[in-house]
């Protein structure tokens, strides 16, 4: 559950996604899906030593740093221009949940770590091990995602447009915040 339910940019993709729809975060979920299934089989078969050497983090950091930025700004300005927010179809859930997955260095160093210490428990219990465990941490990213978006739409539908708009206006804020903080460490990684 740390990862599940950790703030992230994921979480503000998701509740920005929730505004236009109660069932976005199960789209998001799954675009997560699309990307966590194979990472933690690759992390099973070692790709989780790769990820823990600086280089690499380095270049995660700045790529995700990067892709975030730009995310965080387009939603925070889209939030005050827009007269009805607007869920285009590069914005739509599926897509959101692949590409802040792929775009989320601290989601890969979390399962270079963490995840493949959890992962390395499960296989103890042989393949069905693994894959129980992986249904059941992608079951609690889908739950959680569900009830961001269901009460984010929910908010938005009691409160209206004003408040979807500061909702993804703040969400906004948020990813910029991370691509900041994504930088920043990748720039500790280099230069310390």
């Amino acid at each position: 559950m740390t990862g599940v339910m950790s703030p992230g940019p994921i979480t503000a993709a998701t509740v920005g996604a929730g505004t236009k729809s109660p069932h976005a975060g199960v789209m998001v979920a799954f675009g997560h899906g699309i990307v966590e299934f194979p990472l933690m089989a690759l992390i099973y078969f070692g790709l989780g030593d790769m990820l823990k050497i600086d280089s690499v983090r380095a270049s995660v950091l700045s790529l995700g740093g990067i892709f975030l930025l730009f995310m965080g700004v387009d939603m925070f300005l889209r939030a005050w221009k827009a007269t009805e927010i607007q869920n285009d179809n590069s914005r739509k859930p599926l897509t959101t949940g692949i590409m802040l997955s792929l775009g989320n260095a601290y989601f890969l160093i979390w399962w270079a770590t963490v995840g493949a210490s959890l992962l390395s428990k499960a296989v103890v219990f042989g393949l069905a091990g693994v894959m129980i465990f992986a249904f059941v941490h992608w079951s609690c990213d889908f739950v959680w995602f569900y009830i961001l978006s269901a009460a984010s739409y929910k908010g938005g539908s009691v409160f209206g447009l004003k408040f979807q708009k500061i909702v993804f206006a703040v969400c906004g804020a948020f990813l910029i915040v991370f691509g900041f903080l994504f930088l920043f460490d990748a720039g500790r990684i280099m230069f310390a």
